[in-house]
């Protein structure tokens, strides 16, 4: 072997010794590492252990201490389901007990009621014996009487009721009234059905601007002053103004209802000023009243001069200018009359104008031609109105044209002049439009007016006031004229009379007013 071969083995060799030695380091190394780690798992199993057991028994107790929980729990329900039974038996029992009482009490009242049904029935046929041993009697007495007196029993009777006839008259009105009174309670509802079968559907505006004024108050406490005590101002204000004042549940307004809206503003205009002046009395109310008389007065002719000149309608009498302002407060069919005749007063300029008329004539005849509409004293309510106007314009100097117009317009008369079929052409353009009229307000205003014509047609009725929409006529007379029992009489014979002449839905109370004033002056 030559010399690098050896050399070559003997690195070799000395190559794997190492090898050698270097692995049996590692195996120490491992053999050393495995053991701690042994020892390691040891230690962590013996602690893991420990914390199990320790967790095992704090989930027991906790497990425990729930069910002990649930147990608790369970046994309340249980007690209160017991408790709520038990109320429910001892209510049961309560039940049965006062079932039990009343059938008893049910079977003690049958019993006492079939022996009182006995005791009638016995009773009956006594009082039914008496009745015919009675009629006996009765029959030989008036025979007795009869040989007696030698009169029969219808002679008898003719001359007492001759001698009692005076005495019996007042009785029997008194009777009658207290029979009314009576019937009124039970015919409530039959008078319910009448005044539903007679309601008829209009506006509700032109019910409230032709019947009804609403006055607003600032305070519901100025009511009670308005009232007075024992109502003796509200009666007085109604006395005087012929308004009814109605104080209800409105807040912080009171009514005022009549069909005449000339009563009604001067009821209007005179509780403001009482109201703002606070001092609130009859007779203070009496001063009042015939103040704000005096003030619509000056107003009507105010309105009467501004319609004029608005139309450029010049010459016209007073008389009829205030004629013309008080159209302001009437009605016609439910149309306002002053807004009717202006707008027939225009239709007639422009339909004159058009045709070559004299349009100011035309005016004139539209404006006035329902002047006879206005209330005049001494007029006959008989007379038409388009020949009362007329009669009126020539009184008060109109031109022929113009009465003409006036008189014709509803062919009471014959028509002379191109004027009048204008005025009749425009009268109907104005009151045929949808809406301008409603025939039942006009006839029950007119209803209203024959009920106090009615009352002023008997002696001794001072004034006369229907009021509540026609339901109530309410009569003042002069107490020097009528007395108290005259004043019973005087109510039951125009009740009479308006039940004979007039037709009317449901009833009308007729309340008859008698005061007596004594008045003297300190000097």
């Amino acid at each position: 072997m030559d010399t690098n071969t050896i050399i070559i083995i003997a690195a070799l060799v000395g190559l794997a010794i190492g090898f050698a030695i270097a692995k049996f380091m590692e195996k120490g190394k491992a053999s050393k590492t495995i053991s701690s780690a042994k020892k390691e798992a040891a230690t962590i199993l013996k602690s893991a252990g420990i914390e199990g057991e320790s967790i095992k028994k704090d989930k027991i107790f906790q497990a425990k201490e729930k069910f002990l929980e649930l147990k608790a729990e369970h046994e309340k329900v249980i007690i209160n389901k017991d408790k709520k039974i038990g109320e429910a038996e001892k209510r049961i029992r309560d039940k049965e007990s006062q079932v039990s009482n009343e059938l008893s009490k049910s079977k003690k009242l049958n019993d006492q009621l079939e022996s009182k049904i006995k005791d009638v029935n016995h009773k009956s046929e006594f009082y039914e014996k008496k009745q015919a041993e009675l009629e006996k009697l009765h029959k030989s007495q008036v025979q007795q009487l009869e040989v007696i007196s030698g009169l029969s029993a219808e002679e008898a009777k003719g001359q007492l009721l001759e001698s009692l006839k005076e005495t019996a008259k007042s009785d029997a009105m008194a009777y009658a009234q207290s029979m009314m009174e009576e019937a009124k309670l039970t015919a409530e509802q039959d008078a319910r059905k009448i005044v539903v079968q007679t309601i008829q559907r209009i506006g509700t505006e032109e019910a409230v601007e032709n019947c009804v004024s609403v006055f607003n108050l600032e305070s519901d406490d100025v009511k009670g002053r308005i009232i007075g005590r024992e109502g003796r101002n509200i009666r007085a204000l109604e006395s005087a103004t012929g308004v009814e004042i109605i104080v209800d549940d409105t807040p912080e307004a009171i009514i005022l209802s009549c069909f005449d809206s000339v009563r009604r503003e001067v009821a209007r205009l005179s509780l403001h000023k009482l109201v703002t002046d606070g001092r609130i009395h009859p007779a203070r109310i009496e001063e009042i009243v015939k103040k704000t008389e005096k003030q619509i007065e000056q107003e009507i002719v105010e309105v009467g001069k501004r319609t004029v000149i608005d139309l450029g309608i010049h010459g016209l009498h007073p008389e009829l200018i205030r004629a013309v302002g008080r159209m302001k407060y009437r009605s016609s069919y439910g149309q306002n009359l002053l807004q009717h005749s202006r707008e027939v007063a225009k239709l007639c300029g422009v339909m004159a104008s058009e045709l070559g008329l004299n349009s100011k004539v035309a005016k004139r005849a539209g404006l006035l031609h329902d002047i006879g509409k206005v209330p005049n004293t001494e007029s006959e309510v008989e007379t038409p109105h388009a020949i009362l106007g007329m009669q009126w314009a020539e009184k008060y100097g109109e031109k022929p044209d113009v009465c003409n117009a006036i008189g014709a317009h509803h062919d009471e008369i014959e028509m002379k002049t191109l004027i009048s079929p204008i005025v009749q052409v425009c009268d109907a353009i104005s009151g045929a439009r949808p809406g301008a009229r409603r025939q039942v307000l006009d006839s029950y205003i007119q209803r209203l007016k024959d009920l106090e014509d009615i009352a002023f047609g008997f002696s001794g009725v001072q004034k006369a006031y229907a009021i509540q929409a026609g339901r109530e006529l309410r009569v003042i007379v002069e107490s020097e004229k009528v007395n108290d029992e005259k004043a019973a009489q005087l109510s039951f014979e125009i009740s009479q009379k308006i039940q004979t002449d007039m037709t009317y839905p449901g009833q009308v109370k007729v309340t008859v007013i008698r005061e007596t004033r004594a008045v003297n002056v300190a000097k």
